[in-house]
């Protein structure tokens, strides 16, 4: 295995100067005999053909098949065949026997693609085999990893390639002081969980100026690595504040102009999440390439649904029970599990397939944390929302006359405004901006006849909080609970964290029944 490892080594650094046949090669294969496979292996990774790791891949994988007739062919993973000797596509082989490996030409195979990749074109390719190494320890990777340093152009691709070596030559035992203290110094710039591993693994074994230098390093990734920490914590408390946000802010509109206990909004939220798994259901078997439009269409269709069916519950059950909160809460929690059982018989107990469009999958690094397409955006939809309904509120005749009725309806009424209607604008309006909700939180959470169930004990307290029909005071409420649980979840873990909110808010509530931010007029005062 080390002749054809430094073979391999040797040819890399030099560079192949162009693509060799491996038909040679691919004979020694067809010979069936694990000396002949040895050699072939180092042929085929020194040839520069271009399917040379394919075919590497293939024989790790026992898709590297003898014909009867000696040809060499391979599968991939969806189950085509191609020849390898020209790597065009061709008719599946029968009888074809897969091309024999021992345990050590597996690692020979497994160390050649590896060094195949710190030399790809691709750049994924390259940061992926360096991380590979990176958690190998693979000393015999030292060499190719210098001469793929030597060339490298690209500078995250390089400085992966350094923090690998790093690891390398702290796991080498002859390695002198000096390249063990630039190794330790490499992996410390680098500042992640795996460079702690690394130093703390090597740490025992390590004398001298490369144990100070160790120590150093642990102290310092261990404070950044905290700072990251707390960091990462509060972006998660920001993710969770705006699906609070969201859930709630319909809820503090209808709460505050009507007064109405609304038990049913956690199922307008369901509603919407239905509604978008009903539209990627019609993009899926009509429109399958437009996909990626499905969650901008489902947001107005949601929008429209809840708003349409909270109208109709005002106009048929809650325009009759104003001034009686009970009846109401009864009411509405009736109206709750009709839906919650409506939905159940047609869409089934079990949970939904909501799919996410490409630009709301994958994440990407922000100076150490992680953030997830699908979040980010989740955050700037609801910022977006909330803007909207601002605007909607200061600028158009419908915002001033629920802000009216929000603060005296008697002398609103008297001033010739409709305060039925209003009520059921309101109502549809909440329950419609519940629906767009329940659009995003089909992105992160189980579309089930119980979705909404989850959120609607938040959704009050987030209202309490912040003030009954105050928008900013929502928006506050609703980032520092997040917040505050994510920040406390680590130490108290998630059912404690909850507990502990909930009694802070009981106690907050004492002193200002209000909320944060309590709305003023005669009315509201009284």
């Amino acid at each position: 295995m080390l002749r054809i490892v430094l073979v391999i080594v040797a040819l890399l650094y030099g560079g192949i100067a162009q693509a060799q046949s491996i038909d040679a090669a691919l004979d020694r294969l067809a010979a069936d005999s694990f000396t002949e496979t040895e050699a072939a292996i180092g042929e085929i990774a020194t040839s520069g053909a271009p399917n040379a790791q394919a075919i590497l891949e293939a024989m790790a994988g026992r898709r590297l098949l003898i014909a009867a007739d000696k040809r060499i062919v391979y599968t991939d993973a969806s189950g085509a065949t191609f020849n390898a000797g020209t790597g065009k596509a061709t008719e599946p082989v029968s009888g074809a026997s897969p091309v024999r490996l021992n345990n050590k030409l597996r690692g020979v195979v497994e160390f050649a693609i590896g060094l195949l990749r710190l030399f790809s074109p691709d750049r994924q390719k390259r940061l992926e085999a360096a991380e590979s190494v990176f958690k190998s320890k693979d000393l015999k990777a030292l060499p190719a990893l210098e001469a793929a340093i030597a060339k490298e152009a690209d500078a995250e691709v390089k400085t992966a390639f350094v923090a690998t070596r790093s690891v390398l030559l702290l796991a080498k035992p002859d390695a002198s002081d000096a390249d063990r203290v630039a190794a330790i110094e490499a992996l410390a710039a680098r500042g992640n969980q795996d460079a702690l591993g690394q130093i703390r693994n090597a740490l025992p074994a390590l004398q001298g100026d490369a144990r100070i230098a160790a120590e150093a390093a642990v102290a310092r990734i261990e404070r950044k690595q905290l700072f990251i920490s707390g960091a990462q914590n509060i972006w998660y408390g920001l993710s969770l504040g705006s699906v609070l946000l969201l859930a709630a802010i319909g809820l503090a509109i209808t709460f505050g102009v009507m007064g109405v206990i609304n038990m049913a909004h956690g199922e307008m939220v369901m509603l919407g999440a239905y509604t978008t798994f009903m539209v990627q259901e019609v993009f899926r078997a009509y429109a399958p390439e437009y996909f990626g439009l499905s969650l901008p269409i489902a947001i107005p269709l949601a929008f429209l649904v809840a708003g349409l069916i909270g109208v109709a519950i005002e106009r048929g059950i809650i325009r009759f029970l104003y001034g009686r909160p009970l009846e109401t809460l009864l009411a509405t929690w009736g109206v709750s599990l009709f839906l919650q059982q409506t939905v159940r018989t047609i869409f089934g107990p079990t949970n939904r397939d909501v799919a996410s469009p490409s630009y709301m999958s994958g994440s990407f690094d922000l100076l150490g944390l992680q953030i997830t397409y699908g979040r980010l955006w989740i955050i700037v939809f609801t910022l977006v929302v909330f803007a909207a309904l601002l605007l909607l509120l200061k600028r158009t005749a419908l915002g001033l006359q629920m802000r009216a009725v929000t603060q005296n309806r008697r002398m609103a009424s008297s001033m010739g405004i409709r305060t039925p209607w209003v009520d059921a604008m309101t109502f549809g309006l909440g329950s419609g901006v519940a629906g767009i909700a329940g659009v995003a939180l089909s992105q992160i959470d189980n579309v089930s006849p119980n979705l909404g169930q989850s959120y609607i004990i938040d959704s009050f307290l987030v209202v309490v909080f912040g003030g009954v029909g105050n928008l900013w005071g929502t928006l506050i409420s609703a980032f520092s609970l997040g917040i505050a649980n994510k920040l406390l979840e680590p130490l108290a873990g998630a059912v404690l964290s909850k507990i502990f909110i909930l009694v802070l808010l009981i106690l907050f509530i004492q002193k200002r029944p209000r909320g944060l931010f309590a709305l003023k007029g005669r009315s509201v005062e009284a």
